[in-house]
């Protein structure tokens, strides 16, 4: 049972009702964790309860209660975060959004209005109603819409698409004090006044509470392709990845991988890897309006490839192979999910990711461990699994991670490109984004959130 007093509790369910108001242990448990590996995430605090608001006007009271009694707030999505953003380290209130997960979709204006508790997979299921889609592809349709835009979300087809914050029209967004703001509308130009849906854009719920989306919507690419360009160097396979994107090719995504890393994905998930030839692998996935565009596309494809000494690519255009490729390819990080320690997902500028993979390799022979690499090449955002070896203690591990961070940072990168800060890696913020920056967020936390209620312990490190 939660050590918060009775009358909070009753204000709370008189807000929400009863049944939307959690205390049980079993039941509570669930919302404890998110998909932050093992190795790396906090304890949760257990002695919360979870609270369901149904709409922006239960949230404002929620946080007003939480405000008042300087109560600590979690607000909760898909919970599919792997920076620990979400998880609760402190005793209070952990709210969850799912209820409150409407969909509209206005087809004449090419514009979803989204509730922040529905998930990323609804989204796409009501917009293809309408012939209509979502470009960028973030990676599990389980997580929330509005988990997705505070953590301003990526996935492979940023290359082409941009991250979720190219979409994001407008936001309702709660502050700490109950206060609501509507900002932004469904028009595509907006210059009236600051544009402050931006700043709750990737602030990791430390700000306010989205609860509902204006979201662009395009029409649907008519004509798909998914190519597989086998090499047997990497070196070979960095090369034609460069040439094609200094080329002025912009595919909607071109990612690598290697053997090993790939056929462990499609172990754990009961197939084949169906590329024999090559140990080293481009995954470029084209989508076009016009069909024309497509084959000119594949065929310059085609012919960077073999000038580049590719062994024979695959390419495919049917539905059923192309999401089986991109099953094998999305389902790497499940694959290695049980042996993660971390999953880094450093970022290098686009000439350098031949050099930062070339650093890993030098890492796992000095330690003599597999450090499985795979990422979006086309954007620079390449993920790192440290994996937890046998005899290997938190120190050690935590090493390796300091030294493929480093090995970015040598390179011109950051050492997150999409999962965020949350709470584990509060620890380099300050080295890495000094204290400017951590005084800047402080003065903006204090300004909306002065009893520092919502998400306290996470993005910004300890005083």
């Amino acid at each position: 049972m939660s050590a918060l007093p009775r009358p909070i509790i009753n204000e709370l369910r008189a807000v929400v009702g009863d049944t939307w108001v959690v205390v049980e242990e079993k039941a509570i448990e669930r919302y404890l964790y998110d998909e932050t590996a093992y190795g790396v995430r906090p304890q949760p605090i257990k002695d919360v309860i979870v609270v369901k608001p149904g709409s922006t006007e239960e949230v404002a009271e929620v946080l007003r209660i939480a405000n008042k009694y300087k109560v600590p707030v979690y607000v909760r999505g898909g919970g599919t975060g792997l920076v620990g953003g979400a998880i609760p380290i402190k005793p209070g209130i952990v709210m969850s959004l799912e209820r409150m997960d409407k969909v509209i979709i206005d087809s004449e204006n090419m514009v979803a209005e989204v509730e922040a508790g529905a998930s990323f997979g609804k989204l796409l299921e009501e917009a293809d109603k309408h012939n209509l889609m979502f470009p960028a592809h973030p990676g599990d349709e389980g997580a929330s819409v509005g988990g997705l835009i505070a953590c301003n979300a990526g996935g492979s087809r940023a290359v082409k698409t941009g991250v979720v914050r190219s979409y994001v029209l407008g936001l309702e967004v709660v502050l700490p004090s109950g206060e609501v703001l509507k900002l932004g509308a469904k028009t595509i130009k907006n210059n009236f006044g600051y544009n402050l849906a931006h700043l709750f854009i990737g602030s990791e719920g430390i700000l306010g509470v989205i609860t509902r989306a204006y979201l662009r919507l395009y029409p649907k690419w008519g004509y798909t392709a998914t190519v597989i360009i086998p090499f047997d160097s990497r070196v070979k396979a960095f090369r034609a990845a460069k040439k094609l994107l200094f080329s002025g090719f912009i595919p909607l995504a071109l990612e690598y991988f290697d053997r090993r890393v790939i056929e462990t994905s499609a172990k754990y998930l009961g197939l084949q890897w169906p590329i024999k030839e090559g140990d080293y692998f481009l995954m470029i996935m084209l989508a076009e309006a016009l069909e024309d565009t497509l084959f000119l596309e594949l065929e310059y494809l085609d012919r960077v490839a073999r000038e580049e000494e590719s062994l024979e690519p695959f390419a495919t255009q049917r539905d059923d192979e192309q999401k089986t490729l991109l099953k094998i390819r999305s389902e790497i990080f499940s694959s290695l999910k049980s042996e993660t320690f971390d999953i880094l997902d450093t970022t290098v500028p686009l000439g350098n990711v031949d050099r930062f993979i070339e650093n890993i390799i030098d890492v796992e022979k000095r330690y003599g461990i597999w450090l499985p690499v795979y990422g979006h090449v086309g954007d620079g955002n390449v993920h790192v699994h440290v994996l937890n070896y046998q005899g290997f203690s938190r120190d050690q591990l935590e090493k390796i991670t300091e030294e493929v961070y480093n090995a970015a940072l040598m390179l011109g990168g950051v050492i997150t490109g999409e999962h965020g800060i949350g709470y584990i890696r509060r620890k380099y913020v300050k080295r890495l984004l000094g204290d400017t920056w951590i005084e800047t967020m402080r003065k903006l936390k204090a300004v909306l959130d002065p009893n520092n209620v919502l998400n306290p312990g996470k993005v910004l490190p300890e005083e």
